[in-house]
């Protein structure tokens, strides 16, 4: 074979694979629009009292067996930001959103925005919410970085 049917060859495939990934692409913005227009219409304020935040695996995390059952297998070994809060009488498990989850603070009251079980807002009772200032890790700024893209 020549060199040019296998740089055409190379060429082809690239090509291909971007349009394949460009589809794909779409496809999963429009989930994602899907997805938010239901949380948006299901949102509602609730005031709680911070128990308790953590990481946790789904098994680990408290949730009911219906939710753990309801994820997909690869979700399941993440770690998730869990928020253990009492609603009322009632001590509830949450699961918060990753850019809400360093606002909340530990053992205070807020109003929060809650969608089912997932923490989408938060606000301080009395006075604003303040930020813990840490050192970002690398993996932190990576993800900053990229979501702003």
């Amino acid at each position: 074979m020549n060199w040019w049917r296998i740089l055409l060859i190379i060429l082809f495939t690239i090509v291909t694979i971007i349009i394949v990934l460009v589809i794909l692409r779409k496809k999963l913005q429009k989930n994602q629009k899907a997805q938010q227009e239901q949380i948006e219409t299901a949102k509602q304020v609730m005031t709680m009292l911070i128990i308790n935040k953590k990481k946790l695996r789904l098994k680990d995390s408290g949730l009911p067996q219906i939710i753990i059952e309801q994820t997909p297998k690869l979700l399941r070994r993440t770690k998730l930001p869990i928020v253990k809060a009492k609603v009322g009488p009632k001590i509830m498990t949450f699961i918060a959103d990753t850019s809400v989850y360093e606002l909340i603070p530990v053992k205070k009251e807020i109003k929060a925005t809650v969608s089912g079980l997932y923490i989408i807002g938060a606000k301080g009772i009395r006075g604003p919410l303040e930020q813990s200032h840490q050192k970002s890790s690398f993996n932190k700024l990576f993800r900053k970085n990229t979501q702003r893209d």
